[in-house]
């Protein structure tokens, strides 16, 4: 199972691949993590676009001192 780690505007997201489409998860500070259900990722969306799609989605959140997505792994 593929895992991608996500710093989206300073809140870090995991995301996994599962056999429906993707997972996402919030990371908590202690490497915790918990169900992101407002961070919908549709499964014909490609790897290589989760970044964009993060950013699309996202981007209310964005804030000075963090102005994008980043892909952490």
């Amino acid at each position: 199972m593929e895992t991608l780690r996500f710093d989206v505007f300073g809140r870090q997201v995991l995301i996994t691949a599962s056999n429906n489409g993707w997972v996402t998860f919030y990371l908590g500070a202690e490497g915790k993590k918990r169900s992101a259900p407002d961070i919908v990722i549709p499964p014909d969306i490609q790897k290589s676009e989760i970044a964009q799609y993060l950013d699309d989605l996202c981007h209310e959140w964005a804030t000075e001192q963090h102005p994008s997505v980043k892909q952490l792994d």
